[in-house]
């Protein structure tokens, strides 16, 4: 489930690619009008490959040593955006920044110490498998993301 939120969170941000919806961003979003388009993008493209190594490579059992990398990767984003929020004064924001990066946190130190997944061939169930998650990703939340980002006005 948190990595679908972290994929479907960065895919939005992955949007702002675009010139015409970056410029129409900052109402929606106050804070991304203090940090440069190429920056947003990045943190989003950071999210979404962060949320989808949270579960292929355990799922898949190829490399599980990636997800609790995607963890910690997720858990020093969120650490470095609460920071900035702090800076701006954003308090509201900082709560909910702080919680979704001690879930990526406790993720992270689960897989690695207390329940790690262990390295197998990649089977053609899990590989299935695997492809249909991905889907099932894209269909709830990348595109209901670019829809609602592309079809309606800020």
């Amino acid at each position: 489930m948190w990595g679908f939120f972290f994929a479907g969170s960065g895919f939005g941000k992955v949007l702002l690619y675009d010139a015409t919806l970056y410029a129409e961003a900052p109402r929606a979003v106050a804070w991304y009008a203090a940090v440069p388009q190429p920056l947003i993008v990045f943190i989003g493209v950071v999210e979404v490959l962060g949320g989808i190594g949270l579960i292929l490579p355990a799922l898949t059992r190829v490399t599980p040593k990636l997800t609790p990398l995607a963890g910690a990767g997720l858990a020093l984003t969120m650490l470095l955006a609460a920071g900035f929020h702090v800076v701006r004064g954003e308090y509201a924001l900082v709560p909910a920044t702080v919680v979704l990066g001690a879930v990526a946190a406790f993720l992270a130190a689960g897989r690695w110490n207390l329940r790690p997944v262990a390295p197998e061939p990649l089977t053609n169930r899990r590989a299935l498998t695997s492809v249909l998650v991905l889907v099932l990703m894209v269909l709830t939340t990348f595109v209901p993301t670019w829809y609602t980002m592309t079809h309606t006005q800020f």
